[in-house]
């Protein structure tokens, strides 16, 4: 079988969420571990560190891996979505997983696949997994999908868990409120497995320390010894002394800030709680090249200096609103937003969030899916001046092509778009 075969099977046969969305969705635990079973239940045999989270799990999950990875181990990443090719949600130091690996692995598993229909997800997953045994990595970090709870991952049993916060999104699986959110988020916290929460809330806290609590992690108080639950956002407790900030990023969006202490925060865990060595200067060191390492793109991202062209990959109201923040604290003359959404996201709160005056200019676009929603619609939302295009790449080099060199470009709102953003860049 070829790459081009296997790509249009997977697509075809069982479409993936970000293709298709909540049809594409299979809850719980039985299918995945079926699969797993069948591919030698490669979730068994490793050691891994598990990331949920509403926004932020992938950029905490490249700032482990490229600690860990800097400390001289070998590394599986799996994450996703990807924003340019398949290969990039499974990568092993950095390396993207070859085309031929995955052709490999559906022909070799077709007639189970076709027998149990695992959804795109589900098989990714055992992908990976298998992958990762396979290539004998020392560790993987191994992000959420979508939720916790019930999320194909979830068959791990970690050496640490990590969620980085609790927002509003994907609320017609997870639920209405921000407690049911955290309560879907709090599933992969496991008996006696160490758990980093980066960001507290009022109606989430207790979900936290209950879940915490019935595993077995949370001790006598938050201070005691025996405690084996930390919250990074307000002391990052170690022994009852208050770590240290996070050292200096690569990362440089101001929405970072807190994924980098939830991974400073998880780093100290595993030196202290887990065999794993990772010395304080290979923390910096990740932390210092962590695009290079890892592979990450798409996060406050500069694809151009003249004029200063940025993505990011911010798709929902809680992300975008620092996205927003920050498109405000830059000095250009005049800033050009490339701006397009799906419509299961809270675009009506986000439109409110974005920056308006005389030197912001609208371009919205249609990203490529079936779920965006229309540049026309965005443009009646927005309510004020702008213009739509519904080719994202034509929008793009409107942009360029209007921009004076002093000016701002930003592209964002989807992970297609900024896809499609990188690959325009990189003609």
């Amino acid at each position: 079988m070829t790459y081009q075969a296997a790509i249009d099977y997977l697509y075809n046969a069982r479409p993936p969420f970000h293709m298709v969305g909540a049809s594409a969705y299979k809850p719980g635990l039985e299918n995945t571990l079926r699969l797993m079973a069948y591919v030698g239940n490669p979730h068994e045999q490793l050691r891994a560190i598990h990331v949920a989270g509403t926004n932020g799990k992938g950029s905490t999950s490249h700032l482990i891996a490229a600690a860990l990875q800097a400390s001289g181990l070998k590394v599986g990443l799996f994450t996703s979505p990807h924003l340019v090719s398949l290969t990039e949600r499974i990568r092993i130091n950095g390396t993207p997983i070859e085309e031929q690996e995955i052709a490999d692995f559906i022909e070799q598993n077709k007639d189970f696949l076709d027998a149990i229909q695992p959804s795109f997800f589900e098989t990714m997953t055992a992908l990976a997994f298998a992958y990762f045994v396979k290539q004998k990595v020392d560790v993987a970090v191994i992000e959420v999908g979508l939720g916790g709870r019930l999320d194909s991952t979830n068959v791990l049993t970690p050496i640490l868990s990590v969620i980085t916060n609790i927002g509003f999104d994907h609320t017609e699986f997870l639920g209405n409120t921000l407690k049911q959110i955290a309560q879907e988020k709090a599933g992969i916290i496991k008996p006696h497995v160490p758990c980093v929460i980066g960001e507290t809330h009022p109606q989430t806290m207790n979900v936290f320390l209950d879940r915490a609590r019935e595993c077995g992690i949370l001790g006598e108080g938050l201070e005691t010894t025996d405690c084996r639950i930390w919250f990074a956002d307000q002391c990052g407790y170690m022994r009852s002394r208050r770590l240290r900030e996070a050292p200096e990023c690569e990362l440089k969006g101001i929405y970072q800030e807190q994924n980098q202490q939830t991974a400073y925060v998880a780093l100290q865990v595993l030196r202290n709680y887990t065999s794993l060595h990772v010395p304080t200067s290979a923390i910096s060191e990740g932390f210092a090249h962590v695009c290079s390492l890892t592979g990450l793109r798409g996060r406050w991202e500069t694809l151009s200096k003249q004029p200063l062209t940025i993505c990011d990959t911010g798709h929902n109201s809680h992300g975008l609103q620092y996205v927003a923040r920050q498109l405000k604290e830059l000095k250009n003359p005049h800033i050009w937003l490339v701006f397009g959404m799906v419509n299961d996201k809270d675009t009506e709160v986000v439109m409110r969030l974005l920056p308006a005056g005389e030197r912001y200019h609208y371009i919205f676009t249609t990203p490529n899916t079936h779920r965006a929603r229309s540049a026309q619609e965005m443009l009646a939302l927005w309510g004020r001046e702008g213009i739509a295009m519904d080719d994202p790449k034509e929008a793009i080099r409107y942009a360029q092509q209007h921009a004076a060199p002093e000016d701002a470009i930003f592209i964002g709102g989807s992970n297609y778009l900024v896809g499609d953003a990188i690959t325009s860049y990189e003609v």
